[in-house]
């Protein structure tokens, strides 16, 4: 006896287009995705500055955005973003399209210290970015009022342990680098010193001259030319390796082995970019980093320039750095305090 309830219903025709449909929206992302890499660039390329114009951060991506566009095919727009210690900049590029068109040009802070430093942070570095080239350490040069009887570190910590509390030292801002790199020292020596923050090194290098604080840890890229005209004294460099500008002013490192508090400046992408697109702008920021020009150029603006580690390399670097400058914003205790 034949039995028509066994036998499969043939498919719906409304069906069939209907699977076929679903299948073509699953594979659609992926599909442009790809596409869209083929063919990058097809318009301009924007790097995201968060530091003010006339910065060394905003010279150098101004001097790398002619030679980028020359190998990318493309314009290359520099545009400042600021506010809010740079995490609007960051925010912006963070939750915006991972399509490899705005990259943002990164110091240390945005990317680690400000993990610990804010309350509540609207971006996460290690899953909202990927890392395509770190180009520059920024070290800091250690100043003084020149009227203060110590011209070198060992002199500076000897006086401080004979006068504690009594020297007080600037900072950009509290949990900047400057600020940590002053708590660095005071743990590292052992010496007692107050913390003074200011909204940028200009007022504490004026503060510094005028004899109102005693120390300030100075931006390489303005403090030679104050030195070399007698108005602060260099007592030494926060880098391990002696600066470019600053040939005669030995690593802080020297008197106290282990000593280092540099800044950074990172490139980095949307997560979700076309690995063939962050592969692409990681070899090209390679090559225009290692051009002759913009390599001295850093030099002679007191950066230490880097021939960039891989992609993975600076994933992990960038969750080192975070917890190294994490545990050091809670010891100081300003955890949370943004």
């Amino acid at each position: 006896m034949h039995n028509d309830a066994c036998e499969p219903m043939p498919p719906k025709p409304w069906a069939s287009r209907l699977v076929a449909a679903a299948l073509i929206a699953l594979a659609l992302p992926t599909l442009c995705q790809s596409v869209g890499a083929q063919d990058y660039p097809s318009r301009p390329v924007t790097i995201m500055v968060p530091l003010g114009a006339g910065g060394a951060m905003d010279i150098i991506a101004r001097s790398m955005a002619p030679k980028l566009a020359a190998r990318l095919g493309k314009s290359v727009l520099v545009v400042d973003r600021t506010g809010a210690g740079t995490v609007l900049a960051a925010n912006d590029v963070a939750h915006g399209t991972p399509d490899g068109y705005t990259v943002l040009d990164a110091p240390s802070g945005t990317l680690s210290t400000n993990v610990t430093l804010y309350k509540k942070l609207s971006y996460d570095p290690v899953t909202d970015f990927v890392p395509i080239a770190l180009y520059c350490q920024v070290p800091f040069v250690l100043v003084s009022d020149p009227a203060l009887p110590f011209k070198t570190i060992p002199e500076l910590i000897a006086y401080a342990k004979a006068n504690p509390g009594k020297l007080s030292f600037g900072s950009t801002g509290t949990g900047a680098a400057p600020h940590l790199a002053g708590e660095i020292l005071k743990s590292m020596a052992g010496i007692d010193m107050v913390h003074v923050p200011y909204k940028g090194g200009p007022p504490a290098l004026n503060d510094v001259m005028a004899g109102n604080i005693q120390l300030f840890f100075a931006d390489t890229a303005i403090a030679p030319q104050l030195i070399e005209s007698g108005k602060v004294r260099a007592l030494g460099v926060s880098s391990k390796i002696r600066v470019g500008v600053l040939p005669d002013v030995p690593p802080i490192a020297d008197a106290l082995p282990g000593f280092e508090a540099v800044s950074w400046h990172l490139i980095v992408a949307q997560s979700g970019t076309p690995r063939e697109i962050v592969d692409r702008l990681h070899d090209d920021f390679k090559t225009v980093i290692k051009s002759p020009e913009i390599w001295q150029q850093m030099i002679s603006m007191g950066l230490i320039p880097i021939d960039t580690p891989s992609v993975e390399e600076l994933q992990n670097f960038v969750k080192s750095e975070i917890v190294r400058w994490g545990k050091l914003v809670q010891q100081v205790g300003i955890a949370g305090t943004e």
